[in-house]
């Protein structure tokens, strides 16, 4: 059986960071600048842009709002590197409390009977 934690790793965050660089992206950054303030690779976010990586979920409505207004506040210059960890922490939580991740979880990771792993960690 895989932890949720392995499921968030290998789904949950590409998508989050392939959401986040088309949001940029379309705010008129260039890939090189996403790259640096995502710390990641430029060839990453052309993955991530194309939908090579990070394809493999769709976000309710109020978790995309959270990624368009982080994409907004990186944009503007209001929000730095330093509030990556802080913000995609809050986005994942978001998505924790969704159905999202136990349906990844029974399709990917064979949930047992009952799991409350992700409810139950939500404070972390």
């Amino acid at each position: 059986m895989r932890p949720p934690c392995e499921i968030v790793v290998w789904y949950v965050i590409p998508t989050i960071r392939s959401e986040l660089a088309k949001e940029l992206l379309n705010k008129g950054m260039k890939q090189k600048e996403i790259s640096v303030l995502l710390d990641i690779t430029q060839p990453a976010v052309s993955q991530y842009i194309s939908d090579k990586r990070g394809h493999g979920i769709k976000f309710n409505d109020e978790t995309q709002s959270l990624i368009r207004e982080f994409a907004k506040g990186l944009a503007k210059g209001e929000l730095t590197q330093k509030d990556l960890i802080p913000h995609i922490c809050e986005i994942c939580k978001k998505v924790k409390t969704d159905e999202v991740l136990c349906q990844l979880h029974q399709e990917k990771g064979k949930m047992p009977d009952n799991c409350n792993a992700c409810m139950s960690n939500l404070n972390e």
